[in-house]
């Protein structure tokens, strides 16, 4: 086998061990200049409220967690959850650091379960549904910690996630019993904005 050829392999097998961007790689992209195109306020301001709590899921180590605690206020609160625990950790420095550790709850979860209990106002999935390995069961679960009139926002990359396959994410999240709200614009992103009805 050639080098090029142990490279592609050494490749394959590195996704199959590690399906979730690693909390190394997360610097290349969770950096000021990201500020430019997917500015977490503006983003998220439309959604938050003072007293809202809202989750993060695939937080990685806080770009977007530490905005929506300052906009939930101190009557709100965020649940950042990750699988990986480097990331939540960097997350609670970052969050310590910006005086918001009160208002950030991290929680690891599995590859499967989310396993968040309580009722929730807002749901955050920024480019981390495509990394999921049952899509299906993953909104499903949103949609039973979401409070009815909840929302939930998920932006997929346009680089990983074609057309066909967001359109697929749609209509499972239509089968969930979600209510289309539109497509928020988001740089270098697809989005769509849901609401939990009765």
């Amino acid at each position: 086998m050639n080098e090029l050829g142990k490279g592609i392999t050494m490749i394959e097998k590195l996704k199959i061990r590690q399906p979730t961007c690693p909390w190394w790689f997360l610097f290349t992209f969770d950096n000021p200049f990201r500020k430019i195109y997917q500015d977490p306020y503006k983003i998220l301001t439309p959604y938050l409220t003072n007293g809202d709590t809202a989750v993060d899921l695939g937080c990685g180590m806080g770009y977007f967690s530490i905005p929506m605690a300052e906009l939930v206020g101190d009557r709100g609160k965020v649940i950042s959850v990750d699988l990986q625990e480097q990331m939540l950790a960097g997350l609670r420095r970052r969050a310590d650091k910006a005086g918001l550790v009160d208002r950030i709850n991290t929680h690891q979860c599995s590859q499967d379960q989310i396993r968040i209990s309580e009722e929730v106002d807002f749901v955050l999935a920024f480019w981390m549904v495509h990394e999921v390995h049952n899509s299906r069961s993953f909104l499903e679960q949103i949609r039973d910690m979401l409070k009815v009139g909840g929302r939930l926002l998920i932006a997929e990359p346009y680089i990983h996630v074609s057309h066909n396959k967001f359109r697929e994410i749609e209509t499972q999240l239509n089968e969930a019993g979600f209510i289309s709200l539109g497509s928020p614009a988001i740089g270098f992103s697809r989005s769509i904005l849901v609401v939990k009805e009765e």
